[in-house]
């Protein structure tokens, strides 16, 4: 009999469903996996972050550059401008002079991403200071009032055009000396304005906003930084990387809020009459940043920022992508006046030894100015890179939906088939992370996803098949008891070929029963019985599972066996021919030890038949086995029945004898209609004690028998009972019983249906 499977009773995904064991070693751990992923994703370590950038400069690489606006120019204090002008830094006149220049060519706003915080040492003035140090008195004839201090020159000029001053803030102390310094900034222009009932004090931003807080600054020089003047900050933090991605916009210092050079600049080309940072709650219990900005004919511009106060750089393209100017030829009137008339230019440097560059994800020497006139250029074209906090809720969703996702369908298929599905979404993940960025501007970071999908997956594949692999081993090991060693391999090696759902096969099946078992159980105790049985059952067992056949059930002191399933036998009637032969071989030997020791011998019938039977589990919903069902089974175990009316120790079908082959001494016996059949049935014997020719002269008796010539036939089989007696009987019992039969009909003819088909009426 084959193992018992407990159970719901249901098959497939239903009774998956209810399987404790899977919900356990896959679904729990890719539920724990899908959380801990969550978790980080949550937390964001910094190897996480460092993954995150990488992702994120992929797709950005990947993303359809911006077309510039065309209103930003950077005016570039290149080597060109170092060569005619001299080295660096320049007499501050020669700075009024560019920016004198710039108002002249007619451009809307001029930000210098230069800080003047130091006095310039060639005005005459201070000149004439260091050297009364030195006891020499130095006179300024003829030297206009204006051209004596370069600073003073410099503020004069600042105060007549749209020039913004540039300026950075630090984090360290006042002075190393630990002297008082004093910072003048001119007024940072721009409003807070707060939503009704979001924390925080009136006119600043909640507490969830986390907006850099200074605590120094190093600021233009007094005399520059008056209230009428324009000034923003040139800051930049990299990432951990040390690559720049974002652009800080507002940066706080002595509880006030300071714009960047960037927004300064549009202030100063389009007005500060509307110039407002809001803090807006949103819907997650945080606050969001933006600053609205007003360019006029350009209408109103709202620059989405983080909690940080930064904006995502949408670079358009490396390097110089901006037009560029250099400043000699602003200074000598060089330049066409459609280059710069009307247009927001940001002065800068790209000359070796002074250029502020930094590594960004198009390049790895980005000019800093060009930060800024990228940053005014997304204002102007209203068109922003986002990487809000619903985007942080969207990929922890898109987390769970991939993680326990995968973790379902490997739970239900195939591994093959999830690794693709598995594939197709990763792509679909990183596609739509791609579109959004392209199309919607949206930066939604495919990482934590893929990450969750790609973990969950290779691990429950792991398990999986430490699962499969645990499966196996209980196949062999139950199996072992029932199958051929090479047909549980076989199971094991295809278990596709395991169907225990019930399917029709075409199989050998074979039925054993001891002969008057009732009356030796009678003769011995329970332990002796059960002794015998297994002594007889052991060998038995061995040949049909040696031979490949499947070990169904033990009924009793019967034996039921079939070949071909679960897994496929070639020639496997020929193989359950060569079985039976053997288990009654075996019985002959077995014979003397059960003499010795019981004081009797046993006999046994066998019948074999090949045919068509549906094979599967089969019972209740509580318990159920695996065996077959079908009318051949019963036509089967009828034939064993008739070995002992018969006196044959084996019977076979028509249709077992002829696939089984030639080869062995087959007789035929006769031609039945067993109890419960509507249909004749021919069975055979083999007979390994016929001389030759004696097989053709009993095929001519059962002619004659079946012609009605009783007597001649009744001739034939008297003769062939003696040929084929055995010492124990002293005659054939199948020629005798044909013997008799022909008396019979001799003195009690058959009537005129008669067709030579005997039917019994008893199983």
């Amino acid at each position: 009999m084959l193992p018992r499977f407990n159970g719901p009773g249901k098959v497939g995904f239903f009774r998956l469903i209810g399987d404790a064991k899977l919900w356990l070693t896959l679904f729990l751990p890719g539920l724990a996996v899908t959380v801990a992923i969550s978790v980080v994703h949550w937390r964001q370590p910094e190897w996480l972050g460092f993954l995150e950038y990488k992702v994120y400069d992929v797709l950005l690489s990947q993303r359809p550059k911006p077309i510039p606006s065309g209103l930003v120019t950077v005016v570039d204090l290149d080597e060109k401008s170092l060569a005619e002008v001299g080295q660096w830094p320049w007499p501050r006149y020669q700075i009024a002079l560019l920016l004198g220049r710039l108002k002249q060519y007619g451009v809307l706003a001029a930000g210098m991403d230069i800080v003047f915080s130091e006095p310039d040492r060639t005005s005459p003035v201070r000149i004439k200071r260091e050297l009364a140090g030195l006891g020499v008195d130095m006179d300024f004839t003829n030297l206009p009032e204006t051209l004596r201090d370069n600073d003073l020159l410099l503020a004069q000029n600042l105060s007549s055009g749209p020039y913004v001053l540039g300026y950075f803030f630090t984090w360290q102390s006042e002075d190393s000396a630990g002297q008082a310094v004093e910072h003048v900034l001119p007024p940072p222009r721009v409003v807070v304005r707060r939503a009704s009932g979001s924390p925080g004090a009136p006119g600043a931003p909640g507490k969830s906003v986390q907006i850099p807080s200074a605590t120094s600054v190093v600021s233009p020089l007094p005399e520059l930084s008056r209230s009428d003047h324009w000034a923003g900050f040139f800051n930049s933090f990299p990432d951990h990387d040390n690559i720049v991605r974002w652009a800080p916009l507002v940066i706080s210092w002595k509880n006030t809020v300071y714009p960047s050079l960037a927004l300064s600049t549009l202030m100063c080309a389009f007005g500060d009459g509307s110039a407002l940072l809001t803090v807006d709650p949103n819907p997650y219990g945080g606050q969001d940043l933006a600053f609205n900005l007003d360019l006029g004919p350009l209408g109103r511009r709202r620059v989405p920022m983080d909690k940080n106060g930064r904006v995502l750089l949408d670079f358009r393209g490396p390097a110089r992508t901006f037009p560029y100017v250099s400043a000699v030829d602003v200074m000598r009137g060089r330049v066409p006046r459609e280059s710069l008339e009307g247009k927001i230019v940001f002065v800068g440097t790209t000359a070796r030894g002074l250029e502020d560059a930094r590594a960004t994800p198009v390049d790895q020497t980005f000019p800093g100015v060009e930060a800024h006139a990228t940053v005014a250029d997304m204002v102007l074209s209203g068109r922003f890179l986002r990487h809000p906090m619903d985007a942080w809720y969207m990929e922890q969703m898109l987390l769970a939906f991939f993680g326990l996702g995968v973790t379902v369908l490997l739970m239900f298929t195939r591994s093959l088939w999830v690794g693709i599905a598995s594939l197709l979404a990763g792509a679909g993940m990183w596609y739509g992370s791609a579109l959004s960025m392209n199309r919607l501007n949206f930066y939604l970071s495919p990482l934590s996803p893929l990450m969750a999908l790609a973990v969950n997956f290779t691990l429950l594949t792991f398990l999986k098949f430490l699962r499969e692999e645990r499966k196996k081993r209980f196949i062999q090991s139950a199996f072992s008891h029932y199958l051929s060693p090479k047909v549980v391999d076989e199971i094991v090696a295809q278990p596709e070929k395991l169907n225990l759902t019930g399917e029709e096969k075409e199989m050998s099946i074979l039925f054993s029963d001891v002969r008057g078992f009732t009356t030796i159980s009678e003769k011995l105790t329970p332990s002796q019985v059960v002794a015998l049985l297994h002594e007889y059952f052991t060998p038995m067992t061995r040949l049909i599972i040696g031979n490949m056949g499947t070990l169904d059930k033990f009924i009793g002191d019967a034996i039921m066996a079939f070949w071909n399933a679960p897994a496929d036998v070639a020639g496997h009637p020929r193989l359950a021919v060569k079985t039976a032969l053997a288990m009654l071989g075996e019985l002959d030997r077995l014979k003397e030890g059960f003499r010795t020791r019981y004081g009797f011998e046993i006999e046994a019938g066998i019948g074999l038949h090949l045919g068509t039977a549906r094979v599967g589990n089969f019972g209740s919903e509580d318990l159920f086995d695996y065996t077959i069902i079908g009318d051949n089974v019963n036509l089967c175990s009828r034939l064993e029945g008739l070995t002992k009316y018969y006196h044959q120790r084996l019977l076979v079908t028509g249709a077992m004898r002829d696939a089984a082959g030639g080869d062995f001494a087959w007789i035929e016996v006769d031609r039945v209609l067993v109890k419960g059949k509507y249909e004749p049935v021919t069975i055979h014997a083999i007979h390994d004690r016929a001389a030759p020719g004696e097989l053709a002269r009993w095929a001519a008796g059962l002619e004659l028998y079946r012609a009605r010539r009783f007597a001649e036939a009744r001739a034939v089989f008297e003769e062939l009972k003696a040929a084929w007696a055995t010492p124990a009987t002293g005659s054939d019992g199948l020629c005798a019983l044909y013997a008799e039969r022909c008396r019979t009909m001799e003195e009690l003819p058959p009537g005129p249906e008669w067709n030579g088909v005997f039917e019994h009426t008893t199983k």
